[in-house]
């Protein structure tokens, strides 16, 4: 596996007007590889994939992305180069049939020429879909639509995915298995960042971690160092990957040297 940063993220701060969101955030992707970025609601995560994917602008710091500097340029730029983000709360095209969102996500030029042989890949990663193919989105399960919104980016052929609480609402073994089908994405060359508060998850399938509290990261390392982890154990892993209080501040007291 090549050692390539795809993905780096250096000092990073986000404001709300008055509010800063994130603080000083810097972390790199190794391509290839699964990082999952792990904290509570309200800590950050969604608001630091929304800056990368150009949704959001950034108030100091740099992105890069594949030695190009991507802060500040618009989403279908960012889309453009190979980045496709999978937003929290799936956002399929309710009244359209999965087949009509699955095309929605190959309106790129590089896309439309391959769209029926990425369709057969999908279908065989989430078959499913593939019997669902005429449902209206908004008859689909949670899970279903999960599986819809992952697919739907994937058309796009990106060669960074990232996610933004995909296990949120899902069923323990409907997330394990759209978790299982994250895998098998990594494994075909796709790299993954990935954003959860279900630290078991997200790091069993990870190479390597980052946790994030109040905008903050307090604490990296390999998947094995997070969970072996006494404060990740106590704070994370204990709780079933659901943090749920500001106990994760002891981290950021810890880690300040960072």
């Amino acid at each position: 596996m090549s050692d390539e940063i795809a993905l780096k993220v250096d000092t990073l701060d986000v404001h709300y007007k008055d509010f800063q969101a994130l603080w000083n955030v810097s972390l790199a992707v190794q391509a290839g590889k699964i990082v999952s970025v792990i904290g509570a609601n309200g800590s950050g995560k969604s608001t630091m994939l929304n800056t990368i994917a150009g949704l959001l602008r950034p108030s100091r710091g740099t992105i890069t992305y594949s030695g190009q500097r991507i802060n500040g340029r618009p989403a279908y730029d960012v889309l453009a180069l190979g980045i496709s983000l999978v937003p929290e709360g799936r956002r399929v095209f309710a009244r359209l049939t999965v087949y009509e969102n699955l095309v929605m996500g190959s309106f790129l030029p590089k896309s439309r020429g391959r769209k029926e042989e990425a369709l057969g890949k999908l279908y065989e990663l989430f078959p499913i879909l593939k019997t669902r193919w005429n449902q209206m989105a908004n008859s689909l399960s949670g899970g279903e639509q999960q599986m819809l919104a992952i697919s739907r980016a994937l058309l796009r052929k990106p060669k960074l995915l990232m996610l933004d609480e995909p296990s949120l609402g899902l069923a323990p073994l409907v997330a394990r298995n759209v978790f299982d089908a994250l895998l098998k994405i990594s494994r075909l060359g796709t790299t993954i960042l990935l954003v959860e508060q279900n630290a078991k998850l997200a790091l069993k399938i990870a190479n390597y971690g980052y946790i994030i509290e109040a905008g903050r990261i307090v604490l990296k390392g390999t998947s094995k160092e997070l969970m072996e982890n006494e404060d990740v154990q106590e704070l994370y892993l204990g709780l079933g990957g659901q943090t749920a209080s500001p106990k994760g501040w002891r981290l950021y007291k810890k880690r300040r040297r960072w």
